[in-house]
């Protein structure tokens, strides 16, 4: 594994001629960050070792690099999914991959389907918390204590700070995000009615297929994260209509302006409070 890594991260700094330290992984319907890069140096997937290719619809599956309002950034345009018939191991890669060239805060989207009737379709939530319903965990297996300890703590997976200043700049910029808590699945099928009564019972917002092991890992890794997720669909707790990927799709571009602003100031560290 620790071999992989380090494959994969010689050849993307190869690339780079400078240091990034922030990054963000990009959910499905949601590309126009990384079309707002000045210079951009695109990298293909399947051109970076050991990385697996993304086969999800809407995900670019390319690692751009270069500058945001003066600031280094990597972008992970679309990610790879447990449902793609990846393991754990692979998801996860791409965070790995991201330590090893020297990322120490990361903003993670997603699109997500709301269970909480106060978080329609085109709102933007900060994740707060997540619960793992995905019945297994990217940590599994031997622990290399070079990448990180044996028993990491989840008490605050989403950093509370970078939360903080996300809020103030939403604030700032006169529009509303609200806090939440995200369940992940492992899909590929949307959820069923009784599913999405029972975790909205259990205490979450939103309901996803993916965040949660790149979280798991990040914070393993020791790297602060921001979750963010853009509301694409209400639950079929509100609606016996069939979900589809142009519904999603509509509703992550309805967010689109509001998102761009949060996430280009984030990365560069406008209104920060961060340490």
């Amino acid at each position: 594994m620790v071999h992989k890594i380090r494959e994969a991260a010689d050849f993307i700094k190869s690339k780079l001629d400078f240091s990034p330290e922030r990054a963000v992984v990009l959910g499905t319907g949601l590309n126009s960050i990384a079309e707002m890069i000045n210079d951009p140096i695109i990298i293909p997937y399947q051109d970076i070792p050991e990385l697996p290719v993304s086969t999800a619809p809407s995900h670019a599956g390319r690692l751009v690099a270069g500058f945001l309002n003066d600031t280094p950034i990597i972008i992970m345009q679309g990610r790879l999914h447990y449902y793609e018939g990846y393991s754990m191991a692979e998801i996860t890669f791409p965070i790995r991959l991201l330590k090893a060239i020297g990322i120490k805060e990361l903003i993670i989207t997603n699109a997500a389907g709301s269970l909480n009737a106060s978080m329609v379709p085109g709102d933007i939530v900060l994740l707060e918390d997540h619960i793992n319903f995905m019945g297994t965990n990217p940590l599994i297996g031997e622990n290399l204590e070079s990448l990180g300890e044996r028993f990491p703590s989840m008490n605050e997976p989403y950093n509370l700070k970078m939360i903080a200043q996300a809020e103030d700049l939403a604030k700032e910029h006169n529009f509303k995000v609200q806090r939440g808590v995200y369940l992940a699945v492992t899909g590929p099928n949307f959820e069923t009615k009784a599913e999405c009564k029972m975790f909205a019972a259990n205490g979450a917002d939103l309901v996803g297929m993916s965040t949660v092991p790149e979280v798991i890992v990040a914070i393993h890794s020791g790297i602060k994260v921001l979750g963010i997720s853009v509301v694409t669909n209400l639950s079929n707790i509100f609606h016996a209509e069939a979900h589809s990927q142009e519904e999603v799709r509509a509703n992550a571009a309805k967010a689109k302006q509001h998102l761009e602003i949060l996430i280009t100031n984030v990365l560069s560290n406008r209104g920060a409070k961060n340490d």
